[in-house]
Parts: structure tokens; C-alpha cells; sequence
């Protein structure tokens, strides 16, 4: 963990971003959101309680995978330490953040595993990633063999924009990761230091 020290040494940002990430977007966003916030970034394996407790805010960013985020476990299993942080939450998958069916399909996914009490303190953003089939593990690429061929079944005209992307690129690499769509949880996480 790196610590930003100020000219007596002291760690000036209270903030971190923690990630779990299978095949690198998340990862990418994390990245992207630590520097931008110049704060400590920290990979979601092995994190324990005490790692946590120095700070205000914390930032949690996990993959979307069946409507799950991945290692999410991390804000449910310190319910009573995170209490009193600032959390942000954001996911990444393929699901394209700007179809208000998708969000509210993660959030009823999120309402789940969060106690109530702890999914009021959280900001929830949704973060589009990437795919490459050629690097999916066995049980990924059934899934997406598995919705390709329930798409390809459907009434052509009754497919979502994001359906026909998915035909379009099924077997292929494609990257969705933006970093300029980072700006609102910066803007959001700038605004509580303000505060």
C-alpha cells in the first residue's frame, strides 16, 4: 500500500480504492480513479479489517458477473466498521450503464446481498468494461455461448441496441472502457473531501 506522505510525513489522503478484478477492467478503472484522486489503490485479495480503518472514504470496484459484483463480500462482511465511511461502489461488465434496464437490474442484484441500513450510506456507479473470448475461463465462455444463442433466437426487431453490439462482437475483443467515464464518481468523491 502506498502512503502519501505530507512534508512531516503524515498520509494526507484518507481515501482508497480497492478492486477485484478477473480480466482487467475493473482493474483499469481502479487505476484510472487512484490517480485521479492521487489515493492508496488496493487489490480486494486478502483485505482485512484492519487495512480499512485508516480511512474515510473507500471505493470498492467489482466486476459484473450474472448480475453479482465480485468480491462485494468485502462491504458486507465489516458492516459495523464501514458504518461510519464514506462508500462508493462501482461495477463494470458489458451491460452498457446507460440503459436504465440494466442499472435497475444491478441495483435489485445489489439489494440482495446489502443489508438495507448499508445500501442507503452507498453511491452506486456503473462502469462499462471490455471482453475478449480468447482469454474467458470455461464457465465465462459457456455463459456467453449459452445468451448468444438465446439472442440469436429472438425477433431481430425486438433486439436493444446492446443485444446487436453483442452478436456483433460474440467471439471477438471488445473494449468499452472509457476512461472520461470516471468524471461523475471523481466529481462525486471530490465533492464529500469538500465537505
Amino acid at each position: 500500500m502506498m502512503m502519501k506522505p505530507d512534508s512531516g510525513g503524515k498520509r494526507m489522503s484518507k481515501t482508497a480504492v480497492i478492486y477485484q478484478s478477473k480480466y482487467g477492467s475493473t482493474k483499469k478503472y481502479a487505476q484510472w480513479i487512484a490517480g485521479e484522486l492521487s489515493c492508496d489503490l488496493l487489490e480486494r485479495k486478502g483485505i482485512e479489517s484492519a487495512a480499512l480503518a485508516p480511512y474515510d472514504t473507500l471505493i470498492y470496484g467489482g466486476g459484473l458477473y450474472a448480475g453479482g459484483v465480485s468480491g462485494i463480500d468485502l462491504l458486507t462482511k465489516y458492516v459495523d466498521l464501514l458504518g461510519n465511511k464514506n462508500l462508493v461502489l462501482f461495477t463494470c461488465g458489458l451491460a452498457d450503464p446507460a440503459d436504465k434496464k440494466n442499472t435497475d437490474h444491478i441495483k435489485e442484484s445489489l439489494s440482495k446481498v446489502i443489508p438495507a441500513g448499508l445500501r442507503e450510506k452507498i453511491k452506486v456507479f456503473h462502469l462499462r468494461g471490455a471482453i475478449d473470448y480468447s482469454s474467458l475461463g470455461i464457465v465465462h465462455k459457456a455463459m456467453m455461448a449459452m445468451l448468444y444463442r438465446r439472442m440469436k433466437k429472438k425477433d431481430p426487431g425486438s433486439l436493444r441496441a446492446e443485444d446487436k453490439e453483442m452478436l456483433a462482437t460474440y467471439g471477438k475483443a471488445a473494449d468499452f472502457t472509457e476512461k472520461e467515464t470516471i468524471l461523475p464518481l471523481i466529481g462525486y468523491v471530490r465533492g464529500l473531501a469538500r465537505d
